[in-house]
């Protein structure tokens, strides 16, 4: 079973540049799409297109029309979905999808970026507060050993591998101590970032940006993640960063399972 994560930056914009011919050779079997900034009925055509090809979709928009938005694509159906936290503050913002299929609980997140309008990171608290709901969530579910992964743009590059600048950007959203800091408490309570399970140093990144020469020169961040629960490694058989995925500037992310992730 391949899982896949892809910050699209707009998957109208995305469709445009051969999304569903990379989705179809792309071996996956779950992608969680975020930053669609889309709602359903303004991707209805596509919609149909993902279907046509094979794909179950589900698009999750914010209320503010061209912002936010996840969604998720699956070759088959989820068992169960939820895409409400029950908080209007985070719903609002449609950033969450859970989805169930089997045993596994797959969570696609589009964590907020901590920038307010004046980039003052005055958004970093109701990041912080996100996040944390989203934790509360899950690790019921991981303490009582069930089987999750929860993936997407965390927008924080947890430590000094995970960004090509360290020393430039301690005060930038995305880097700061607070936001690290939460990232460890996840880890430190037995979330596993997969992507060091199998690679360690610096220069693999899932973010660049979009000013010219950077992608290109490699000075990136890697925000986007897939995160397990202790249940889920016996199935583990990868993880990767498919860099060379042009379209967004993030590139997608994923995980590789064994057969019986979900039995």
């Amino acid at each position: 079973m391949r899982v896949i994560s892809w910050n699209v930056n707009g998957l109208r914009a995305v469709m445009g540049k051969g999304f569903i011919r990379w989705l179809n050779d792309s071996g996956a079997d779950v992608v969680g799409l975020q930053e669609t900034r889309a709602t359903p009925d303004q991707v209805e055509d596509e919609l149909q297109s993902l279907k046509e090809h094979g794909w179950h979709g589900v698009i999750t928009p914010a209320v503010r029309k061209g912002y936010s938005g996840v969604g998720l694509l699956s070759r088959r159906p989820p068992d169960e979905l939820l895409t409400s936290v029950g908080i209007d503050a985070f719903d609002v913002e449609g950033r969450l999808q859970f989805a169930r299929f089997g045993k596994l609980l797959v969570v696609n997140g589009y964590f907020p970026n901590g920038n307010g309008k004046e980039r003052d990171n005055s958004r970093i608290p109701y990041k912080l507060a996100f996040t944390q709901k989203v934790y509360d969530m899950v690790e019921a579910e991981r303490r009582a050993g069930g089987r999750v992964l929860v993936m997407g743009d965390f927008n924080t590059a947890h430590t000094d591998q995970d960004i090509a600048r360290p020393k430039e950007n301690q005060k930038t959203s995305g880097f700061t101590p607070d936001e690290r800091a939460e990232m460890g408490r996840w880890l430190g309570e037995g979330w596993l970032d997969t992507f060091r399970q199998f690679v360690d140093g610096g220069g693999h990144y899932s973010w660049w940006s979009q000013r010219v020469g950077v992608r290109e020169k490699n000075i990136g961040w890697r925000i986007d993640y897939v995160l397990a629960s202790k249940a889920v490694q016996p199935f583990l058989a990868g993880a990767f960063i498919l860099g060379a995925v042009t379209g967004s500037d993030h590139a997608p992310v994923g995980v590789d399972l064994l057969d019986g992730v979900c039995a």
